[in-house]
This record gives C-alpha cells, structure tokens and sequence, in this order.
C-alpha cells in the first residue's frame, strides 16, 4: 500500500475509533489492528496518537477551507454559492460524523498549537460562508452573520445525534432546515 494510502486509512481508523471508544480509550496498538498494522508501525507515518488526533482534525478543517474557496470562485450567483457550500457541508457532515464527534468530544486532548491551528481554518471557513450570506441579507452586519452561521452549522454537526431517517430525506431536510436559518422568509 503506498504511504499516502496507508495514512489516509490510519486517520481514518483513528477517527472511528476516537469517536467510539474516547481518545484515551484507544491506543496506538488498537490502530495500528484496525489496518492490519502493528502499533509501532504507525509511528512511520506520526509521531503518535496525538498527531493522528491533530491531523485528523486540521485535514479536514483544510480540506473544508479549500471547498469553500473553489466553490465560491465558481459561482456567480450569492444563491447558489450558498445551496454548493450547503450541499458540501450536509455530504460532510453525513459521511464523516466520526470527525464531528472527536471535534467536539476531544478538543481538549489537542495540543494548544493544534487547538490555534484548527481555530484559524475554522475561521477561514467561516469568513468564506460570511461572505456568500452578507451578499444575500445585507440587513446583517458581519457579527450577525458569523453567529447565523455558527448556529446553522451547529444543525448540520447535530446529524451524529439526529440522523435517524433516510440519507436522502435527511439530506433534503438539512438543505430546507439550513435555508431556512439563514434566509428566513
């Protein structure tokens, strides 16, 4: 397995792990079999069970940054920017719920630096779905929209807990209820 591939499932595992059994309830032997690995092999790729905590999370909080950029700069229209950045934050939140709950449930266990550095992209992300709702409810000034934004994302996050229905209706349901926070009729 190429080295990429092999850390992709690495933080892969850790992740369902950490969401399952808590950080401290997993360690770098129980990874290590989720890939088929020894523990000690996995220190080729990380330097331990709190890198793979912090990589899991800054990768993701990249890879939501980079979406959020090459979806704006496709788009033309404030509306439809919003409904791709919608439909790429409800697939995220759908498919990786294991990444929701160790953000949520872990924070604490990430260094500080790690904590600074996850922060900064969060914002990043943020500032980017600012931008897009701003130009669609100019009556929000840009407190007013971060915090619209948060809270809408606290709905879409909630999908570990509340995703008790069909994928695709709960998708069509995240996609009406996030609207719906941001652009009240």
């Amino acid at each position: 397995m190429p080295p990429s591939d092999r850390r992709e499932q690495l933080l892969d595992a850790a992740a369902r792990l950490f969401a399952e059994r808590g950080f401290h309830g997993v360690s770098v032997h129980d990874i290590g079999a989720a890939c088929g690995i020894s523990g000690p092999a996995i220190y080729r790729h990380f330097a331990g069970k709190d890198d793979l905590l912090a990589q899991s999370l800054t990768a993701i909080s990249e890879r939501h940054v980079a979406e959020a950029t090459q979806r704006i700069a496709r788009r033309d229209e404030p509306d439809a920017t919003l409904d791709s950045l919608i439909s790429w934050h409800i697939d995220f939140a759908l498919t990786h719920p294991e990444l929701i709950v160790i953000q949520d449930r872990e924070w604490s266990n990430l260094t500080a630096d790690a904590q600074e550095r996850v922060r900064e992209l969060q914002l990043s992300y943020i500032d980017a779905w600012v931008s897009v709702l701003r130009q669609l409810r100019g009556d929000l000034d840009p407190a007013e929209a971060r915090a619209a934004v948060q809270a809408m994302f606290g709905l879409l996050n909630s999908t570990p807990h509340s995703a008790r229905i069909s994928e695709s209706r709960m998708r069509r349901l995240l996609a009406q209820m996030a609207r719906s926070a941001l652009l009240p009729q």
